[in-house]
């Protein structure tokens, strides 16, 4: 079974009942800290740029823009706010491997919810699962991920991916898809995370590229399903990736674990 395939059954078989009572409240905690630290960074002049893109570009009202009330296609408002929230640097970072899990989960979660309706329970079980897949893939990258050169993002994305995944209630082998996109949909590069405001524009390109991953895969579009197995060189980002499916049939758990002082 592929690694992909290993992750979108354990997600596809966790109902809202499995999932742990910390997790959930772990879950709110992030829905605060993003949108606390959305309307810190909502005029910074990453957001402003970012936003003023997003609303030339318009398209169909599904989701709205935190801060601001018009709406837009929902991996667009995902975007901008996820760009909001990472800007301030005040939002949710899990502190084993410095990567901001809880923007990405948050805002993917409610602009996927707002489009098709799910309710709030839906959007508490999206959040868990994505940080879930999300952290156990950075977990297995880390140590290694940041000498190779690249930012947190690239583990991000499959938790935006993942949790829009499960708000459209994707089957099995949609979800696998899912995340077989998301694999080769990563990007983001440390050294401009460290230098720049290239971090907040990682945080914004996981939350679109994710729910892009998972619209498509709704679809029917079809990726490499073994490409988390398939690093063939020592410099690839994913070299690692195996050890994520580790315990795979276990409870959702990745984000009781994180201590509450890393939120």
């Amino acid at each position: 079974m592929s690694i992909a395939r290993a992750l979108a059954r354990f997600v596809t078989n966790t109902s809202a009942d499995d999932l742990p009572p910390l997790a959930r409240e772990r879950a709110r905690m992030v829905i605060a800290s993003t949108i606390a630290s959305a309307a810190m960074g909502s005029d910074i002049v990453s957001s402003r740029i970012i936003r003023e893109i997003a609303m030339e570009r318009g398209g169909t009202p599904e989701a709205t823009v935190w801060f601001d009330g018009r709406k837009l296609p929902a991996p667009e408002a995902a975007r901008v706010n996820a760009v909001m929230s990472d800007a301030a640097a005040s939002d949710d970072s899990d502190l084993r491997s410095i990567a901001h899990i809880g923007t990405i989960v948050c805002t993917t979660s409610i602009a996927t919810a707002e489009r098709t309706g799910a309710c709030g329970r839906d959007v508490l079980r999206a959040m868990v699962l994505g940080y879930e897949i999300a952290g156990r893939i950075d977990d297995a990258l880390t140590p290694g991920r940041t000498e190779r050169g690249f930012h947190g993002s690239i583990s991000t994305i499959f938790g935006g991916a993942v949790a829009a995944a499960a708000i459209l209630a994707l089957t099995e082998a949609q979800m696998t898809q899912a995340i077989a996109l998301a694999a080769t949909s990563i990007g983001g590069l440390m050294v401009a995370a460290n230098t720049s405001v290239a971090r907040e524009y990682h945080a914004g390109l996981s939350a679109l590229l994710g729910i892009h991953a998972a619209l498509a895969a709704h679809r029917g579009f079809v990726a490499e399903e073994d490409v988390l197995e398939l690093t063939r060189f020592r410099g690839h980002p994913m070299v690692g990736a195996e050890r994520s499916v580790h315990d795979a049939e276990k409870p959702s758990a990745v984000l009781a674990r994180v201590p509450a002082a890393d939120h």
